[in-house]
């Protein structure tokens, strides 16, 4: 028999098929939360040649970085952070990677003409990311090589930065002050002309091309060294090339181009978890302004390119801020490498740079295996996850695979690099034991306080751009929490721990290589 049901009765199955609705909405909803929440957001600012001093946060007096001290102040500031290496192309090639450079040959400074360097099988952290659910970009600076080799850059270039992780990339090749000066879209160059192609050669110049050497009348910046060959913009550059007018770019508008590119970014990929590698330009050579930063630092240009940094920087955090993105998102700060003053053109930084010290207390800078070759400003910083704070754990870029590998649930790491999530976080001082450190294919060694440097042939001095190399003929061995500057080597009067740190390198490095050989001790 048929029973017809009464209206309240169904009236409260429509409710309570609601209720379960509504509550299966919210748990998915919580799921969603929790798993942003749990998968953040992650940015590495990335900046060229800026050394241990040039930030107030870090003891800069000279020069002004509002944007970039408060992001370090609030959040976790590295005493110990290095980069891998004292020049960028290899520094780039292990924070990528997690893997030291000196165990790839190819990662050496390259020319704008050099194939990828990164293996396309090769693990990186934008794919053990994307395994993870994540978008991935990169904007700014690559310099780890394109393509296979020969170059047609006229059409899609590949393998490069998509090839090896990214789901964005919008480049410069190589370096400011190398050709092609154009930018890298997706593997294509942005407002390329196709009945103006590009010609690019390391070799030898293009018949009728001015260049830095015989037509200095054309140059607004004059080259000081290695910079003479074509003229983009009137900056001689490294390497030569020809075509492309219209899409080489304005110098003086490269920092808002990549920062309205970042900004671009997040705006598009906030809803899900993103990866972003913001390779800043600055200070590296040549440095442009905007005619706005022109004068601000009264150190020249170098310095005003540091405070368009600081700026850009600001802007970009205004945006996650903007979009309610800074409380789930992780942002790392360093930079590539350590300073260096005079790198190719007479642009007054020598003359500028008045009590101003950019390595800080250290001794060297970049191209150097001393304290500031590869020692760099290196913060974290994640608004309501890490507590303002300094830490001097001893860090390592090459850390960063393996540490953001575990922060979102990922088991992939390397044999280089240490999983140091929650040193990075602040919740641990245990940082890594030990590191080796290159510069120029020399490698030294640093553990616990200790650095120690192995002889090595060569000039004491780079006398080009003044920085001491720490080539000797002997070892050298400093106790950096007595002896920061390194000023008193120990290696004669401490016999046992110089034996101690030549058996732990030699560990890690092999006992084949000349410079590591066993020293006999007397």
């Amino acid at each position: 028999m048929n029973v017809k049901k009464p209206k309240c009765f169904i009236f409260s199955s429509l409710l309570a098929l609601v209720g379960i609705m509504a509550c299966k909405q919210q748990e998915k909803s919580e799921k969603v939360t929790e798993n942003a929440i749990s998968k953040p957001n992650i940015v590495i600012i990335y900046a060229d040649d800026l050394g241990y001093g040039e930030m107030g946060a870090y003891g800069a007096t000279e020069l002004s970085t509002p944007n970039l001290d408060q992001l370090a102040k609030k959040g976790l500031r590295f005493t110990k952070g290095y980069a891998s290496s004292a020049t960028c192309t290899p520094s780039r090639y292990a924070l990528l990677t997690g893997v030291y450079p000196w165990r790839n040959k190819k990662a050496k400074i390259l020319p704008g003409t050099a194939p990828l360097i990164i293996d396309t099988a090769q693990t990186t952290i934008p794919k053990m990311l994307k395994r993870q659910g994540y978008h991935t970009g990169i904007v700014g600076k690559w310099h780890l090589g394109l393509g296979n080799g020969n170059v047609d850059w006229n059409k899609r270039i590949a393998p490069g930065p998509n090839e090896v992780g990214f789901d964005y990339s919008n480049i410069l090749a190589a370096t400011q002050d190398r050709v092609p000066t154009v930018y890298i879209e997706n593997g294509h160059v942005v407002n390329l002309d196709p009945n103006d192609p590009i010609e690019v050669d390391y070799a030898k110049n293009f018949p009728g091309e001015p260049t830095g050497l015989e037509n200095p009348e054309m140059l607004k910046m004059k080259w000081h060294h290695g910079h003479n060959n074509s003229i983009v913009n009137g900056i001689p550059r490294i390497g030569f090339m020809k075509g492309g007018e219209a899409a080489k770019w304005v110098d003086e508008d490269m920092a808002d181009y990549f920062l309205e590119e970042a900004q671009n970014y997040v705006k598009q990929y906030k809803n899900a978890p993103f990866f972003l590698y913001y390779a800043l330009q600055q200070p590296h050579v040549p440095r442009t302004p905007h005619p706005r930063f022109v004068g601000k630092s009264g150190m020249g240009p170098r310095g005003d390119v540091i405070a368009e940094a600081d700026w850009v920087i600001g802007e970009f955090i205004k945006t996650l801020e903007t979009e309610g993105l800074l409380e789930n998102t992780l942002i790392i700060f360093s930079s590539d490498n350590g300073p260096v003053v005079n790198d190719g053109y007479y642009d007054d930084s020598v003359e500028k740079l008045g009590n101003h010290k950019p390595a800080g207390k250290l001794r060297g800078g970049k191209y150097s295996l001393f304290e500031a070759g590869t020692r760099v400003p290196f913060f974290t910083y994640w608004k309501g996850k890490i507590n303002p704070g300094v830490s001097d754990a001893l860090v390592s870029q090459l850390d960063l695979f393996s540490s953001l590998a575990s922060l979102v649930g990922s088991n992939e790491s390397t044999d280089d690099s240490e999983q140091l999530l929650d040193v990075l976080l602040g919740k641990s001082q245990k940082g890594r034991g030990e590191l080796v450190i290159e510069a120029t294919s020399r490698t030294a060694f640093r553990k616990g306080d200790w650095a120690m440097i192995p002889p090595y042939e060569g000039p004491a001095i780079n006398t080009q751009v003044n920085i001491e190399l720490a080539n000797a003929d002997e070892y050298q061995l400093y106790n950096l929490k007595e002896d920061i500057g390194q000023q008193n080597n120990l290696a004669k009067t401490e016999p046992e721990k110089l034996q101690e740190m030549i058996t732990a390198f030699q560990a890690i490095r092999g006992d084949g290589d000349s410079e590591i050989e066993q020293l006999e001790l007397k």
